[in-house]
């Protein structure tokens, strides 16, 4: 068995224009501060990454890494969730997407989804010159419009859905395989990898690519009412990446898992602040630790509640307490002894 590596924490919410949120040497200073060891970096952001830059420099990387080390802290995974929402948008959602992309990129939804790609490729050879082995991203989507099937699914949707996000993802999996980085889908409702079965859909699509993989959020499956423990027993190979994030469902008379198109705060399913939630983290990092899980454990911060400080000052604790330090020897070996051939055939009576 092998250790979990942690406290690192998702930067994407903590961002603002106000220290010691505004840049990534603040960031980095702060969350040290807070028990923190490594950092999630989205890449989406220039006040904290320029990813064109570190996909074409070595030594912009360098410097970005010599940021984080002179706070004490690591790199755990550069994130693409915006840019990997843009790989696959249906039409339905082109002007509400518009904002993830550059301005001059607003109502050209084909030189988005290349920009989108690019920005994949870039993010694995970044990835590589920061000495990284996983990267974090989203899937997009081209079917979630059609997640309830009413009107029917025409025969023959689904598979063509998959065949065209294989096409987009497969040299994007190619290129991050040629850099030595895993690409970890982030599971997630409004994604079209959102579950095991179609993350299983997406992998038999591109021939079950050794670098299509998936980071572990257990929120996620609760708020959809999976069984999240045993998904790890399932995936535990292609688990790459690990979002620390809690949540709770309370379904009541009026509402269950769709949420009745309330807030968040209304929903019967929310995102809290570790160990506000029902999310049994305590299992969660047992199994991990069992199969030899030793990626980054990184806080995302979502609570519809708790502010984000005070979510950022307890998380790193909370972490620290559910990482296990793998035991080396069985807990009976003081009642052990040396055998040989002849002591076991005797005890069998052969």
């Amino acid at each position: 068995m092998k250790k979990i590596k942690g406290p690192g924490i998702f930067l994407a919410q903590f961002v603002s224009d106000k220290a010691p949120f505004d840049s990534l040497a603040n960031l980095c200073g702060w969350a040290a501060d807070l028990g923190y060891n490594a950092v999630q970096i989205p890449t989406w952001d220039k006040r904290l990454f320029d990813l064109e830059l570190a996909g074409t420099s070595k030594q912009y990387c360098e410097d970005v890494r010599g940021v984080c080390l002179e706070k004490d802290m690591f790199i755990s995974e550069l994130s693409t969730h915006l840019q990997g929402q843009l790989v696959a948008v249906n039409p339905a959602y082109d002007s509400m997407f518009d904002a993830f992309a550059p301005k001059e990129l607003k109502q050209k939804p084909d030189a988005r989804t290349s920009w989108a790609i690019e920005q994949l490729k870039l993010a694995a050879k970044a990835s590589e010159y920061l000495g990284l082995t996983s990267h974090a991203s989203f899937s997009g989507s081209l079917m979630w419009h059609t997640i309830y099937p009413w009107p029917q699914r025409p025969a023959g949707l689904v598979d063509l859905g998959f065949k065209e996000l294989a096409k987009r993802w497969k040299p994007i999996l190619d290129i991050f395989d040629t850099c030595g980085v895993d690409l970890c889908f982030e599971l997630h409702p409004g994604e079209d990898l959102h579950d095991g079965v179609s993350f299983e859909l997406f992998l038999d699509a591109v021939q079950h690519h050794k670098r299509a993989n998936i980071l572990y959020d257990p929120s996620h499956f609760l708020l959809q009412q999976m069984d999240y423990l045993a998904f790890i027993d399932i995936y535990h190979e292609r688990i790459k990446a690990f979002h620390v994030k809690d949540a709770e469902f309370n379904p009541t008379g009026k509402q269950g898992v769709y949420g009745g198109f309330q807030d968040w705060k209304n929903r019967a399913g929310r995102f809290r602040s570790l160990g506000d939630g029902q999310v049994d983290f305590k299992s969660i990092f047992s199994k991990l630790c069992q199969y030899g899980y030793d990626g980054w454990a990184v806080m995302e911060w979502e609570c519809c509640i708790k502010s984000p400080n005070q979510g950022a000052l307890e998380g790193a604790p909370f972490i620290k307490e559910h990482i296990i330090s793998p035991t080396l020897q069985s807990f009976d070996d003081f009642a052990g002894e040396t055998t040989n051939d002849e002591d076991l055939r005797n005890i069998l009576g052969v």
